[in-house]
């Protein structure tokens, strides 16, 4: 009774250090993850060295696999590309046993385990966010050393009354016939597999099975076997997770399966070849060293074989779980709400998507062209108000000054593209104004406004957008975006200066005859229409790029007004200009 109260004691422990210093170590990581995580992966093979390094770093499979399917759903990234990212996290997470088998089981640390515990408490609990992150991921670690030496504790008391005799033998050993070890290797590759499900955590159930071989409960073959069913069982928390998902979730998930069963297929033909090789090196490698390298060696080589074979991958997943979602759809993912830094850039890129649709429109209406159809421009709300609703379900704030800022410039971008929607809404353009001078420079400065704000936009939604092709979060100003900014800014500016001069003479028309009151009117209500279009086009797309502040009356003071009040702060309402 005590043996056992000893293993699932330490087991508990372990899981819960494991939980503990996993999230101190991603709260310490912060934004940084998904940075690195979204600019890494410019290629699959780039992408699955990154997603290994980030895991082994965050100890957390989950968080990078999470994080992928919000930059995968927010178009940040492609599907190829996220496949790459799971398939390192899944390199990544092998770090763990290298400790367990280094570390954990060979070296007492128990007898500092508990002082390490209470510093790290005493920093999560008094330190600022950054030093409780610390505190956090050092009183995880503090545990899991714990967990293990009494893990450890209680398998030495099972070896007592459990030999590897008493389990089914499996392929390798002398005098194990193929029927009978083929049997063998199944029932335990089952047993770990039910291990992983039960614990939810393959670092758990792979810490018991290098304890189980350091008490001499189980040999070397079947604690190779036990491996294999152990991840194997990784997939089952994926497959639950994907039930009522998004169509990003599932296919990711559907990959993270499908991953594991190859490799598992793979190790259980290599068996009996891996096996003799693992006897042979036993004699100049002690048996927790070659465990945890079979561990490691298992995952990159599933790696190596679907890595080349990525795009066939794709498409075979992407049919086994077809979307129907809209683009749209896709890109507001509600999994991309719990980062704020994914969260904003994929508003950011819905807002570009509208604005270069939008103003294209416009520029053709006052080209000649057809006027923008009443559907598309109510489309361009209903989506509009999709972002809205999207950032409003932000499940955290920002965490750095720069996300705020990037927050704050995304909100004023959507409130001016919704106002330069309802204007074109409320509006109708004829081909081309008749009339005056001053109709025809309004409608060249209008269109001069909308095709340099379409390039903006553009220039966004074309790198990667909503489209398929690599995208990374990255706000920097190319100088032909430079130079488009500066053409709407001087179009919406001397449109602003010429409305006034517009209208005198455009009312000073009527008492000679040359105009009916009611069309003086409505060539005045044109160009202010005109002016306000062109004004709302510049604004909205200089601040997609983090360019508007200029305008704003305090916006480090708006900043750190966010900032306080997403920390439950009060703060006085600041006036706010009606246009920026």
């Amino acid at each position: 009774m005590s043996t056992a109260i000893a293993i699932l004691g330490g087991v508990g422990l372990f899981l819960l250090g494991m939980t503990v210093m996993t999230d101190g170590l991603k709260a310490l990581a912060g934004s940084a993850l998904r940075t690195v995580l979204a600019k890494a992966a410019a290629t699959p093979l780039s992408g699955a060295f990154w997603g290994a390094v980030v895991t082994l770093l965050v100890q957390s499979s989950s968080a990078v696999t999470m994080t992928t399917i919000g930059l995968v759903s927010a178009g940040l990234l492609t599907f190829p590309q996220g496949l790459g990212l799971v398939f390192g996290a899944n390199v990544g997470t092998t770090g763990t046993g290298w400790l367990v088998a280094l570390i954990g089981l060979r070296v007492s640390l128990s007898t500092y385990a508990l002082p390490i515990i209470f510093v790290g408490a005493l920093a999560k609990l008094l330190g600022g966010r950054r030093i409780a992150a610390a505190g956090g991921a050092l009183a995880g670690f503090a545990l899991v050393l714990y967990g293990l030496a009494t893990l450890q504790q209680g398998m030495g008391g099972l070896a007592q009354s459990l030999h590897p005799s008493d389990l089914p033998a499996v392929l390798g050993p002398p005098g194990v016939g193929w029927i009978a070890g083929s049997v063998g290797l199944m029932t335990l590759i089952v047993v770990g597999l039910a291990m992983t499900a039960v614990m939810q955590s393959s670092t758990a159930a792979i810490a018991v099975t290098l304890s189980a071989f350091y008490a001499g409960a189980v040999s070397l073959e079947q604690g190779t076997a036990l491996i294999i069913g152990q991840n194997i069982g990784t997939a089952t928390s994926s497959a639950l997770a994907a039930i009522g998902a998004s169509a990003t979730a599932k296919r990711l998930a559907l990959a993270y399966v499908l991953f594991k069963l190859i490799a598992a297929l793979i190790a259980i033909v290599a068996f009996p070849f891996t096996t003799a090789l693992m006897k042979v090196l036993a004699e100049s490698v002690d048996g927790m060293t070659l465990l945890a390298a079979y561990h490691t060696a298992y995952n990159v080589v599933g790696v190596a074989v679907l890595l080349p074979a990525t795009q066939w991958f794709t498409r075979t997943v992407e049919r086994l779980v077809p979307s129907k979602q809209t683009a749209l759809q896709r890109a507001l993912d509600p999994s991309a709400l719990a980062s704020p830094v994914i969260a904003v850039e994929t508003a950011r890129r819905v807002v570009a998507d509208v604005l270069t649709t939008t103003t294209a429109s416009v520029s053709a209406a006052l080209s000649g062209g057809p006027g923008p159809a009443a559907r598309d421009t109510a489309a361009a709300a209903a989506t509009l108000e999709e972002v809205r609703d999207f950032l409003s379900e932000l499940k955290e704030p920002p965490e750095t000054e720069a996300e705020l800022l990037r927050m704050t410039s995304t909100l004023h971008a959507l409130d001016h593209a919704l106002r330069l929607v309802e204007v074109v809404t409320n509006g109708e353009f004829a081909g081309q104004l008749d009339g005056a001078l001053h109709d025809r420079r309004a409608a060249e400065l209008c269109t001069r406004a909308m095709r340099a704000a379409q390039a903006i936009g553009s220039s966004i939604t074309s790198e990667s957008g909503l489209s398929a092709r690599a995208a990374s979060i990255d706000w920097s100003v190319s100088s032909d975006v430079a130079a488009a900014l500066a053409e709407a800014e001087g179009a919406a500016r001397e449109l602003d200066g010429l409305e006034q001069d517009h209208r005198a003479a455009t009312l000073a028309s009527v008492a000679p005859g040359k105009l009916t009151a009611a069309d003086a009117f409505a060539r005045v209500d044109a160009a202010r229409r005109l002016g306000r279009i062109a004004h709302h086009a510049w604004r909205s797309a200089a601040h997609l790029f983090g360019r508007g502040a200029p305008d704003s009356q305090d916006p480090v003071g708006t900043v750190r007004e966010v900032r306080m009040t997403s920390r439950g702060q009060s703060t006085a309402p600041r006036p706010m200009p009606d246009v920026e």
